[in-house]
Parts: structure tokens; sequence; C-alpha cells
């Protein structure tokens, strides 16, 4: 990001989002223009009827004609302002769906590391709560601004035609008002960043409690973990509390002083008007005009905090969109050939040599192969898996298919290449068809329930209170750990992409289901690629080619009877496998 864009304020960046939207801000500027001119005019006319009563003037349709027309500018003023504000409206929702939607479209291009390391409660709240927040401020801040700037602009240059002293007499309030502001100021940034810090702390803390009250009431954990959401509470709401208490002072004497303009211009004007330097007409007329000069002022400056807060916000945006990405062509194709080749891989999700997981990974996966990666917990297998399907990318070295370089295929033609499921399957809040049907959206109610026959799914399903109709709740909630993983293995299944990597994807299901599941996979992969990461070492004993991962290396490697012939690694994981098979 260049240091132009780092400078920009955070009106100027948004303003720079807004594409094609950018004339209706600036309809919305012109009819707020002419809404202010219709809420000046009505100040001439007042000065028009002191006068007219000054002369003596008693026809009373002179009156009622003057009222009728400041009616009329007051009802226009009011037209004009809401036309102008709907324009901005329209305007500020148009663009802030956009910049959603680019934020979304973003992290599905970021690492997924990148993306992991993030609070997911954060994410969302800047997302969702923290965008519609500032709707209101960007819609109103656009058009209002420049009317409550103008209408004080040409009030006072009015003024100053009249006469310079008056002019000035009419300002005397502005310093005294601007110097309280300054002191409520002192400190704000600190007090303000405090906020910011609290708030995120109490939006993590409730998401995390959310998400773990299971664990919590289970192992009785209730209070500690309802402490520190009060304690988080406490912390968000009394930074604001310390801030106001803080600021109060200053803000209500800045507040009071500067719209006070008749404390100088009656004594200043009325000295003027004794000695005969100044009519009674102009005198009345600066008195009319002085009334609402400040007001619009101190209206500008009730908007400080809310840009200040649009600036904290559009800056976590902009730490998404700016974030760096894994960089894929836009066009091309992915090669006919699946057969896929690390060449000396080295990764860190950190980017930071000190944490590296994986160091000089080389090995060849031939088109239509049955691979496995095991290894103790941590070694590095589903980071290697991830790697192959693309979720991040290598520090060092490089991931082929087809002898292409991963990185030079376009994302989406390398996804239809490969189907990948985690131990960490997520559903979303749709029906289980839906679900399933997100491998292929194209697929026919036909073609989901036999994948998920194939993937043995099909009888736990009709057993659901709506089959196949049934919601699955928000991430798949209302089903259990094991029937999640089939359901997503049929959404797998259903995808039919020629590289197939699971990632330890029956680690909770039971025996008999994991056997049906072990058929279903050995028939819908026959030809295809397919890379194993297991827990169950009895699952896999069939592989074309164990991979035995350590420490982030490849420890050892070949089939089940020659890494057992090797009297290493495998060969005590195996034992110890057998063992917690035979007692269990």
């Amino acid at each position: 990001m260049d240091e132009n864009r780092k400078s920009q304020s955070p009106i100027a960046w948004v303003l720079g989002q807004t594409g094609d939207h950018g004339g209706q801000y600036v309809l919305s500027v012109i009819l707020a223009i002419i809404g202010v001119a219709f809420s000046v005019a009505p100040y001439f006319v007042v000065v028009g009827i002191v006068q007219g009563l000054m002369d003596g003037q008693q026809d009373f349709a002179f009156f009622l004609g003057k009222c009728l027309i400041m009616a009329a500018l007051w009802m226009g003023r009011v037209l004009f302002h809401a036309l102008s504000t709907a324009t901005s409206h329209r305007a500020t929702f148009a663009v802030l769906g956009e910049i959603r939607k680019r934020c979304t479209e973003k992290l599905a291009r970021m690492p997924l590391g990148t993306v992991l390391t993030q609070s997911s409660g954060a994410l969302k709240n800047t997302l969702v709560e923290r965008i519609d927040s500032i709707e209101t401020t960007l819609a109103h801040i656009v058009p209002e601004f420049t009317a409550n700037l103008l209408v004080p602009v040409i009030i006072e240059i009015y003024i100053f035609t009249i006469d310079w002293r008056m002019g000035l007499a009419s300002l005397v309030t502005v310093p005294i008002g601007m110097f309280s502001y300054a002191l409520m100021m002192l400190g704000s940034g600190d007090f303000y960043q405090h906020t910011i810090t609290a708030t995120k702390a109490l939006n993590d803390t409730a998401v995390e409690y959310i998400n773990g009250i299971q664990v919590i009431k289970v192992f009785g954990k209730t209070k500690s973990s309802y402490d520190r959401f009060v304690h988080d509470a406490y912390e968000a709401a009394h930074s604001f509390i310390d801030w106001m208490r803080a600021s109060i002072l200053p803000m209500t004497f800045a507040m009071v002083v500067m719209p006070s303009t008749m404390v100088s211009v009656l004594p200043i004007g009325g000295l003027l008007v004794k000695n005969g330097s100044l009519s009674p007409q102009d005198f009345v007329m600066v008195i009319i005009l002085s009334v609402g000069l400040i007001t619009p002022f101190v209206t500008l400056m009730s908007y400080s905090d809310d840009i200040r807060t649009m600036g904290t916000i559009f800056g976590e945006v902009r730490a998404i969109l700016d974030a760096p990405e894994m960089v894929r062509p836009e066009e091309g194709k992915a090669p006919e050939k699946n057969d896929l080749e690390l060449k000396d891989v080295h990764f860190s999700y950190h980017q930071d040599a000190d944490s590296e997981v994986l160091h000089g990974v080389s090995m060849k996966i031939p088109e239509g192969s049955f691979v496995a990666l095991v290894g103790p917990s941590g070694s590095g297998k589903s980071t290697i898996a991830r790697l192959i399907a693309s979720l991040w990318d290598v520090t060092g070295g490089s991931i082929s298919i087809g002898g292409k370089d991963i990185r030079e295929i376009p994302q989406e033609a390398y996804a239809d290449k490969v189907a990948f499921v985690s131990q960490d399957n997520y559903l979303f809040n749709m029906t289980v068809r839906e679900n399933i049907r997100l491998g292929r959206p194209s697929a026919t109610d036909a073609e989901v329930e036999e994948a998920a026959k194939m993937s043995g799914c099909h009888d736990f399903i009709m057993s659901l209170e709506n089959g196949y109709d049934t919601m699955v709740g928000s991430y798949g909630g209302h089903l259990s750990g094991g029937e999640r993983q089939r359901i997503s293995i049929a959404r797998a299944m259903l995808k039919a992409a020629p590289v197939v990597i699971l990632d330890e994807a029956t680690a909770y299901t039971d025996p008999e289901n994991e056997a049906v599941i072990q058929r279903s996979v050995s028939k819908l992969t026959e030809g295809k690629t397919l890379i194993v990461i297991a827990h169950r070492l009895s699952t896999i004993v069939d592989a074309d080619r164990i991979y035995v991962v350590k420490d982030g290396q490849i420890h050892e490697k070949g089939t089940h009877e020659e890494l057992l012939a090797h009297h290493d690694l495998y060969e005590k994981m195996w034992n110890a496998h057998m063992e917690v098979k035979d007692n269990g």
C-alpha cells in the first residue's frame, strides 16, 4: 500500500470507493446546497418583516405574504433536505454493500492461515455490525457537512457586507469555544483507542463464550467464564464512561459559549447605533442573522467522533482489502494430467523462518494413486494436505500438478481439480440436501441422494425429521460430529474431482460407519488421486505409498510392508495402534 493511500482521510478513501455511485453523491450535495439556500432565505424575510414594523407598516396582507413566503421556503428546505439524504442513503447502502462484498471476496483470495490468525468474532463484527453502523453517518455527512458549512459562511459574509465591525463582533465567542473544544480533545486519542480495544475484547469474549458454552457447562467453568465476560463488559462500558467524565465540562462550556453570539453582538451593536455609525435597521438584521450563525458549526463539531469512528472502521476494512493474497492468474486452464509433485517445500504460517513447520518436503504422487500421510500429532501432515489443496502458498519450493506449478493455475480451475474434506467439517445453516449439493451446484436431487448413499449417510438422513430437507442448524449444530463428517464426505464425492484429499475425515465415525465410508471411498476414487491423512493406520494398509511425517520432514516412505520391515517410527506407530485396537 503506497503512502498516499495510507494518508487518505476516511471520507476521501470511502468516496474513492463509490465507483458508479459517485454521481449520486454529487447529486445529494447539489440538492443539499439548494436546501441551504431555502434555509438561509427566511432570515432575510424576517429582516424584511422587522424593517416593515420599524417603518410603521400596518398592512396585514404585507405580513401574511411574508409569512407565507417563509412557510414556502421552509417546505422547500425540508423537501430538498429529504431528497438529498434519500439520495445519499441509496448511494451509501450500495457503496457499503459493495465494500462488504469486496471484503468477503478478498478473504477467499487470502491464504487460509492469514484468515485463521484473525478472530472470527472480530472479522464478523467488522464485516457486519461495524460497517453497518457507519451507514447513517456516511449518508448524512456528505450532504449535511456541505450544508452546515455553507450556512454560516454565507451568513457571515453577508454580515461583513453590512458592517465589518459587527462581523467581528459575531465571531467573538468562536475562539473561546474552540479553546474549550481543544481542551475537550486533549487525551481523546488515548481514550478512543481504549474504547476500541475494550469493545473488541468484549466482542471476542462474547463469541467465545457463546461458542464454548457446552464446554463451559460440562467442565463447570460457568462462573469463571462468566466472570471474564462480566469483566470485559465492565471495561467496555467504563471506557466510554471515563472518557465522557473527562470531557463533560469543557464540552458543555464549548457548546454553551459558542452559540452565544448575542453576548458580543448586542452591546457592541448598541454602542455603534448610539454613536450613529450603524443604522437600527442594520443592527436588527445583524441580530437576526447572528442567532443562527454558530449552531451549524456546533453541528459540524459533533461529527468529529463519527468521523474518527469511520476512520477506525475503514482502517479495519482497508487492512482486509490490502492484505497479501494468493496470487493466481485470472485466466488459464489446469493441466489434463493429475499427478502431483512437491519439490523441497518449506512453509511457515507467519512468513517467519523461526516458525517454519515444513522443512524441505519432497514427494511424488502419481495420478490415480492412493497415498497416505501419517505421523505424530503436529508433525505437519495437515499442513501438507492444505498446501496441496492450495489453501496456503508455500514459503519455499513448489507444488505442481501435471507438471505445472499450481500458482500458475487460476484458483477456480485448480479448485475444480481438488475435493478436500478436513477433520473440522463445516456445514452451512441450510438443508442437508443443499449442503451436499455445494459439491456440485448443478447436481440433481437423485445425484445428491446417490452420493449420500455411497458415502454411508443416506439412512441417518432419512431418519431425520424432514429427511434431506432438514435444516442442519448453524455450523451443522443439529447433527453429531460423525454425521457432519459423512455429509462433508458426500459433498466431496459429489464434486467428482480427480484429486481427493481426506484429512482425518473419519475421525469421529464409529467403526461400522467407518468401514462403510472406506468402501465408498475406495469405489468412488477409482482412477483418481487419493491423499489420506489417517490416525487409524489400519485404514491405509493398502495405500500405494505411505509417507511418515515427523517434525516437518519426510521421515520414512514406502508401502505398509516395507515400512514395517524398517523397524522404525512407522512400526512403533503400528504396534501402538494395534494395541489400542485389540484393547478396544
